[in-house]
C-alpha cells in the first residue's frame, strides 16, 4: 500500500470518529453551556412524583412547596397518571420516579407483584367527608335498612378509595348482599359517572367523592348514610419513595420532607391562598374547591410522629396507627375476596414503614410553628328522651358474645369477640353506641328482660373499663324477649332458639 495512503486513512477515520463523537456530544456541550451561563446550574437534581387529582395531594405539587425544593436545588416534577396505581408503583421500581403518592390499600394490592418497591416515609392525609355513601332520603335512612334490600344497585368507581370505603362498610356492618357480591354494581369511570347515574335513577345507591357529595346533597332529597367524615384509619393516603433512592439519597429525602411539612404550615396558616389555588388549578368555584378541601384532614409532621408512626413526641401519647389501617385494609380486602391472603411478607407491617425520616427531622427540632392536631370527639351525658331522639346509622357486625350459662358473666370467647369488636369501632369515633341485650322468648319476661339488662351493662362495662371508651358515649338496654329475630325458612326451633340470646352493638347519631 502507498506509503501516503496509510497515513491518510487513520487521518480520515480519527476525523469521521470526532465528527460522530461531536454530533452526539454536541447536545450535551450545548446543555452543559447553558447550566452554566444560567441559573440552571444551580439545579442538582429533578424529582419526580407519581400522583393523581385527589386534592390532599395538591401541596406536594403546588407553586409554594416548587419554589421550597428549587431554593435547594432541586426541581419538582408531578407526573399525574389519573389514578393507574400499577404504572405508578411500577415506574417506581424501575426508579423512572422518585416518590409515589397512594392509598394503604393501594398499595398493598399493586405492590405486592413488584415485591413493595418503596417505603411509606409519611402519612398525607385521611379522608374526613371527601368520600360518601349517598342515597335517597325516601329510600334507605340508613345501613339496616341497606341490609334489607336484596336487589340493590350500587355504582361506584372501582380500584377507588370509595370502593374501599364500600368495602369497609361491607365488613363492618354485615352488609351480605355486597360482602357476598349479590348487588348490581355499576362500575363506573369516576364519581362524576356514578353521580350521573344516582341522579338519573339507574342505581338506588351511589358511592361518590367531593365535589359530588355536595352537589347530591344540595338537591334536598339525597343524603349520606355514612361518610368518611365519620371514620378514622380507613382512607388514608401515603408518600412512598422508591427503595433504592432511599438508599442512595436519604439527605434529599429529607429535604424533601422538611419542604413538604413547611408548605403544609403555610397552607394551614394561609387558607385563603390555598382555596384560590386549588380553585385555579381545579377550574372550580371557590364554594366547590372549599368543599373538597374540607374533605381533606392533612397530617402535620407531629401527628406523622404521635399517631401513625408510634414516636414519642413531648407528653404526647403515642400510637400506630399506620400498622393499624395495614391491618385493618388486608382484613377488609380478605373478607371481600379482593386478596386471598395476607400480601406482606412474614404478614408484617413493618417491611412497608420507614420512620427513620419523621424521626429525623422532629430529633432535628424542625420548626412547624403550632401544629394542632384533630380534636378527639367528646360526649356530653344524656338523658334517656335525648337517646331516643339520636337516629340510627346501622348495626355493627358482631358474632355471638357468650356468656356463662344464665349469668351476665362474660365467657373467655365473648371476650375475644368483644376485643375484635372494639377493632371495628375504632373506625367510627364520632357516633354513640347502644348496647341492646335480647334474650330467648322462653321463662319469665321480667327475669329475662333483668338478664339482657345486665348482659347488655357488662358489654359496656369492658368497653369503658378495658377499652378506654368515653362512658357517655354508650348506653346499655335489655329489651328480653320482646324483639325475636325472625325465623329462618326450614329452620329448626332448636336452632332458631340458640340464635334468639344475643347483644347487638348500634351506632348512632345526632339529628342536625
Amino acid at each position: 500500500m502507498n506509503k501516503n495512503l496509510k497515513i491518510f486513512i487513520p487521518i480520515v477515520l480519527t476525523g469521521l470518529l470526532g465528527m460522530i463523537a461531536f454530533k452526539y456530544l454536541e447536545p450535551m456541550i450545548e446543555q452543559y453551556q447553558k447550566e452554566e451561563t444560567s441559573d440552571a446550574g444551580n439545579i442538582k437534581q429533578t424529582i419526580k412524583i407519581g400522583v393523581d387529582s385527589w386534592v390532599g395531594y395538591f401541596p406536594l405539587c403546588s407553586k409554594d412547596f416548587r419554589q421550597r425544593m428549587r431554593s435547594n436545588g432541586y426541581l419538582i416534577k408531578c407526573i399525574d397518571d389519573k389514578a393507574d396505581y400499577a404504572t405508578r408503583y411500577s415506574r417506581l421500581k424501575k426508579g423512572e420516579i422518585q416518590f409515589a403518592v397512594g392509598t394503604v390499600d393501594s398499595y398493598l394490592i399493586n405492590g405486592k407483584p413488584l415485591s413493595f418497591p418503596g417505603t411509606i416515609v409519611t402519612v398525607i392525609d385521611e379522608s374526613k367527608g371527601g368520600d360518601a355513601i349517598v342515597a335517597k332520603k325516601s329510600s334507605f335512612r340508613n345501613l339496616n335498612d341497606v341490609k334489607k334490600d336484596q336487589s340493590l344497585k350500587i355504582a361506584f368507581t372501582a380500584n377507588s378509595p370509595s370502593e374501599h370505603l364500600l368495602s369497609s362498610i361491607a365488613v363492618h356492618f354485615d352488609v351480605k348482599t355486597v360482602l357476598k357480591g349479590q348487588y348490581g354494581k355499576v362500575e363506573t369511570d369516576g364519581s362524576e359517572e356514578a353521580f350521573q347515574a344516582l341522579m338519573d335513577d339507574k342505581v338506588e345507591i351511589a358511592v361518590l367523592w367531593e365535589p359530588f357529595v355536595s352537589r347530591a346533597l344540595a338537591k334536598g332529597n339525597y343524603h349520606s348514610i355514612l361518610s368518611s367524615k365519620d371514620t378514622q384509619k380507613l382512607i388514608v393516603d401515603i408518600l412512598i419513595v422508591g427503595r433504592k433512592f432511599a438508599d442512595k439519597e436519604p439527605e434529599v429525602v429529607n429535604v424533601f420532607l422538611r419542604n413538604y411539612y413547611r408548605t403544609l404550615k403555610y397552607y394551614r396558616e394561609n387558607f385563603s391562598q390555598l382555596l384560590a389555588e386549588v380553585s385555579q388549578d381545579t377550574k372550580l368555584s371557590k364554594d366547590a374547591a372549599e368543599s373538597m378541601l374540607k374533605g381533606v384532614s392533612w397530617q402535620t409532621l407531629h401527628s406523622n410522629g404521635s399517631k401513625w408512626f408510634g414516636l414519642s413526641v413531648g407528653s404526647k401519647m403515642s400510637h400506630e396507627y399506620l400498622v393499624d389501617t395495614i391491618e385493618s385494609a388486608v382484613d377488609i380486602m380478605q373478607q371481600t375476596g379482593k386478596i386471598t391472603k395476607h400480601p406482606l411478607p412474614d404478614e408484617n407491617p413493618y417491611i412497608v414503614m420507614n420512620r427513620s425520616f419523621v424521626e429525623s427531622l422532629l430529633a432535628g427540632g424542625i420548626s412547624m410553628g403550632n401544629e394542632q392536631d384533630e380534636a378527639i370527639a367528646e360526649f356530653d351525658a344524656l338523658s334517656d328522651l335525648q337517646w331516643e331522639q339520636l337516629t340510627d346509622v346501622g348495626s355493627l357486625k358482631v358474632r355471638p358474645i357468650t356468656f356463662q350459662s344464665g349469668t351476665d358473666d362474660i365467657s373467655g370467647e365473648g371476650v375475644d369477640e368483644i376485643k375484635k369488636l372494639v377493632r371495628n369501632l375504632q373506625h367510627y369515633p364520632n357516633f354513640r353506641i347502644v348496647v341492646r341485650g335480647h334474650t330467648g322468648t322462653r321463662g319469665d319476661s321480667k327475669a329475662n328482660k333483668k338478664l339482657s339488662l345486665n348482659r347488655a351493662q357488662a358489654v359496656r362495662e369492658f368497653l369503658v373499663q378495658k377499652a378506654g371508651i368515653d362512658k357517655n358515649r354508650i348506653r346499655a338496654l335489655g329489651l328480653g324477649a320482646s324483639q325475636p329475630l325472625p325465623r329462618k325458612q326450614g329452620e329448626s326451633m332448636r336452632a332458631y332458639n340458640y340464635r334468639l340470646p344475643r347483644v347487638e352493638i348500634n351506632l348512632v347519631s345526632e339529628v342536625y
